[in-house]
């Protein structure tokens, strides 16, 4: 049984989630696109494949394994991470030295930010099996999940390591996919395949079967691509409906509703005000 608190703070934070989903864009152009996680992912990964040792992705930033699952529905079989005796979710991370120790400091921040607000906490690996292997490679991707060993999370050094970014391959990684691939996004959004790029369409697929944990569509969600995501020619490819203006795909760091996901997926007794307006770092250059 929750107690009052517990109510109350849930009560706060779906009432946080219903006022935050829906924003109505002043201007949402290509250019203003220009920074938001889907272009950056998609500038990053642009030349992932050209090499025979690069990974296979989906939908743009999504690691495909042999025997490929799907993404959400993963989370109701073996891909959590599991939970201590303490109530925590203790993900063992490791990071390359290849990164300076400014971009060292913006990795730690984004894992950090995590435990603000969940009950997931990311720990430098010791001497466990599985962790997340955070390295510099050729763009920003993730599996969906966890893996057997050590799974790599690419942050290149040159695109990537954005707090908003690094917070999205994490939820990559602790077992989410992408907003506009739930199996409800047609009452949602219009998929444009006409402005797709040639041999992207697969990017647009949907998952029928996706753990959508009994909360609504998010357009504010940090894992919501943007309207112009494998555009050909500068058209949008991802339109909302019934309202074309809604913003989408602008989010710089976890909705309420990101949040409210993960404690739900990791089902966290104790759950934390959203910090809904932190100082986000940006790419050291």
């Amino acid at each position: 049984m929750c107690s009052v608190l517990q109510i109350a703070v849930l009560t706060l934070v779906f009432c946080s989630v219903r006022s935050f989903t829906i924003q109505v864009c002043l201007s949402n152009t290509i250019d203003d696109d220009e920074f938001s996680v889907s272009a950056l992912i998609e500038k990053a990964n642009a030349n992932i494949g050209k090499d025979e040792n690069d990974p296979r992705l989906m939908f743009g930033d999504i690691v495909v394994h042999t025997g490929l699952r799907n993404a959400d529905p993963c989370t109701a079989r073996d891909c959590l991470w599991p939970k201590s005796s303490d109530g925590n979710v203790y993900v063992p991370y490791r990071i390359s030295n290849e990164y300076s120790q400014k971009e060292r400091d913006i990795i730690m921040e984004g894992l950090r930010s995590f435990s603000r607000s969940t009950c997931i906490r990311f720990t430098r690996r010791e001497r466990q099996r599985d962790f997340l292997d955070i390295q510099s490679r050729s763009g920003c991707y993730s599996s969906v999940g966890r893996r057997d060993g050590g799974q790599v999370l690419s942050l290149q050094r040159s695109g990537c390591v954005y707090h908003h970014v690094i917070q999205h391959e994490l939820l990559h990684a602790l077992g989410f996919n992408h907003e506009q691939t739930r199996s409800d996004r047609d009452e949602h959004v219009r998929i444009v395949l006409e402005n797709v790029k040639c041999g992207k369409e697969h990017n647009f697929r949907k998952i029928e079967d996706s753990r959508n944990l009994d909360t609504p569509y998010d357009y504010g969600s940090l894992m919501h691509y943007g309207r112009y995501f494998f555009s050909r020619n500068g058209q949008p490819t991802i339109v909302p409906v019934p309202d074309p203006d809604v913003c989408i795909g602008t989010a710089r760091q976890m909705s309420p509703t990101d949040i409210l996901r993960v404690n739900r997926l990791y089902a966290c007794s104790t759950y934390h005000f959203p910090d809904l307006n932190p100082n986000p770092h940006h790419l050291v250059t």
